[in-house]
């Protein structure tokens, strides 16, 4: 028997159907996720699945005596007092009780409190509450959550975990996530998927985060302009078979719309058609026009393009031997790097640790407290703030985008200012809405039109994966992967950090601060082996300092090897221009009205001469670093 079923089920929230006719059941054990565009009805879907709003029609049908909790995106408004106080008091009232009795038992020095004690544990005793009590201090111990703890006083992480407490408190058979790892650290993210796994329960989940997907997914349902359709199987299943339905789709339409447009000839050829023309005919055509209006065409692709500036300096950021404090808590001990022009580094790390303030410090916005920073020349520096707090909530997304201007330049390309946010699908309506009208996806989508509409040769990107759809996401990658300039990017997201990144900065704690060759993936495989410690998740920096390996003495450079240190810079230099000028000349459309031969051969040159660059890159870092 399904523990949950959608029959017929209608949502509307003006304009077409958000939700149209859908079904949808849920079986013991189920671990289902939503997928869609932002927008698409995803959040609302599972509002629905919690009896939190009603449909227009249709129904939402739970069985008999199970239990549905849902982890919401946002906190809810109202949520004050302790740690405890806001786990206990998802059980309703008798929650609210061992909250009271928690609350005087820490003050048994005074008569009032102490009458008071009495009568609460009397109506906890009356209504077998203690049971549950002991429910909420195992959950708390379980998520590693200190129950005295202030609630408003914690990080967007540590709510997160208070949340899915509320949630698991109630011992649901069914748990729905709506984007549970937002606000994660890696590793918290890791815990959470361990807890979802062993869930004995059914869990129906919203995620951006594809690695998460793939672990737990073991059906995929798809909301798309209102219909919803389930896939069985696992997420590479699903992206396979969407693709094939997309094709067939877009045979079908270009099929019907090739029919309608020739019973549209028909019909206006005046005279000839009137006298020839069949009733049953013209109502065939009025009903092909009904379909065709009726038609709801997907939901466009972001179009994003990144403004470039002209290169910057070779040596874009030099770090030595940094340290930097706060408040006593030392965030970052003897850090030295140095970043080169065209690297794309990940910094991560624990949710605290210090990654923003070390991208402040990188960027010159900060003051170490002993040793330096050196920024490089030219730099032009976009910069994507996690909090969005670039945007102004005085203005509509028009305006913060476009800054008074009516056209936006991007690169080669002269756009208006409304054709620009319709790349990144903000319709003119939602163009001049008011910045608190938008979704978490819609703003993160306007923060990337804003940034990626100023010239830049360094982009600096705090968290930006946050509210993305997977859609959104993946091309975003693409462009980073793209981008001429140098990246430095702080993300939770594995498989972001393994297909963007070139090299890894990992703040460990207690000020200690390593790198590695590649993303999340590569980090893994290279960092010291983390020694196993109670709580939520592993802190591998706890040991880290006894596990360091000491860097090998360098030795002297030889008279050739100096000489050829002397000349590498300049050797870079040309070979990033001759890139460049191949590059242009392989832009221009008439390149390919040449013969295959000359397109493969210069094809092929370009390939060699960018390898020829790598190497002179190594070969650049290996004797800087030697010598």
């Amino acid at each position: 028997m399904a523990l949950i079923e959608v029959r017929k089920l209608d949502y509307s929230v003006g304009g077409p159907l958000l939700l149209d006719g859908i079904e949808f059941s849920l079986e013991t054990r189920e671990r289902v996720c939503i997928v869609g565009r932002n927008g698409a009805g995803k959040s609302t879907l599972m509002r629905l699945l919690a009896g939190e709003i009603r449909p227009d029609d249709g129904e939402v049908r739970v069985a008999p005596g199970v239990v549905v909790a849902r982890l919401a995106q946002e906190v809810p408004h109202g949520l004050d007092g302790t740690i405890f106080d806001v786990v206990a008091d998802a059980l309703g009232d008798i929650g609210r009780l061992l909250a009271e009795f928690h609350r005087l038992s820490h003050a048994l020095d005074d008569e009032t409190a102490l009458r008071e004690l009495a009568d609460v544990q009397a109506r906890i005793d009356t209504a077998n509450g203690w049971d549950l009590d002991r429910r909420v201090t195992e959950v708390l111990a379980r998520l590693d959550l200190p129950e005295d703890a202030a609630f408003a006083a914690q990080s967007g992480g540590m709510n997160r975990r208070v949340l899915l407490a509320r949630a698991l408190v109630r011992a649901p058979d069914v748990l729905l996530l709506d984007e549970p790892t937002n606000h994660l650290d890696i590793e918290a993210i890791a815990w959470l998927e361990d807890l979802v796994r062993g869930f004995a329960g059914s869990v129906v989940f919203v995620t951006h985060d594809r690695r998460f997907l793939r672990a737990l997914a073991t059906r995929i349902v798809e909301i798309d302009r209102g219909t919803l359709t389930s896939w069985p199987g696992d997420y590479a299943n699903y992206l396979r078979r969407r693709e094939e339905r997309q094709h067939a789709e877009e045979q079908a339409n270009a099929l019907f719309d090739k029919r309608l447009a020739a019973e549209e000839v028909w019909i206006r050829q005046g005279i000839k058609a009137r006298r020839t023309r069949d009733e049953g005919r013209v109502r065939r055509l009025e009903a092909m026009r009904r379909e065709r209006s009726e038609r709801r065409d997907r939901t466009g692709r972001v179009r994003v393009e990144v403004a470039a500036a002209q290169n910057s300096g070779r040596k874009v950021v030099e770090a030595r031997t940094v340290d930097f404090a706060i408040g006593g808590r030392v965030l970052i001990r003897d850090f030295s790097t140095t970043i080169l022009r065209g690297d794309r580094v990940g910094l991560i790390g624990p949710n605290g640790v210090g990654k923003t303030t070390l991208l402040r410090l990188l960027l010159g916005e900060l003051v170490p407290d002993h040793g330096g920073i050196e920024l490089g020349t030219q730099l032009e520096i976009a910069y994507f703030d996690q909090h969005r707090s670039q945007l102004r909530e005085d203005l509509n997304a028009l305006d913060n985008v476009a800054d008074g201007r009516e056209f936006i330049e991007v690169g080669a390309t002269r756009k208006h200012a409304i054709g620009y946010l319709q790349d990144f699908l903000f319709t003119p309506e939602r163009a001049r809405a008011p910045i608190s009208a938008l979704s978490g996806g819609e703003r993160n989508r306007l923060l990337l039109a804003k940034l990626f509409a100023k010239p830049s040769n360094l982009l600096v990107m705090d968290e930006p994966t946050n509210d993305l759809d997977v859609e959104t996401l993946e091309l975003l990658e693409e462009r980073l992967i793209e981008y001429a300039g140098t990246l430095l990017l702080v993300s939770h997201d594995r498989e972001f950090l393994d297909n963007v990144v070139t090299s890894t900065i990992a703040l460990e704690g207690g000020g200690h601060i390593a790198e590695y060759v590649g993303g999340y993936s590569e980090w893994l495989r290279q960092r010291p082996a983390p020694s196993p410690v109670a709580g939520i998740a592993e802190k591998p920096a706890a040991k880290a300092e006894a596990t360091r390996v000491a860097p090998p003495a360098k030795r002297k450079l030889g008279f050739k090897e100096t000489r050829e240190l002397e000349q590498l810079p300049q050797r870079i230099e040309t070979l990033e221009e001759r890139i460049a000028t191949m590059t242009a000349a392989m832009a221009d459309p008439a390149f390919f009205r040449r013969d295959g031969a000359a397109i493969v051969a210069a094809n092929a040159e370009l390939a060699a001469t960018q390898a020829e660059l790598d190497s002179a890159y190594a070969r650049w870092q290996e004797l800087e670093g030697a010598g």
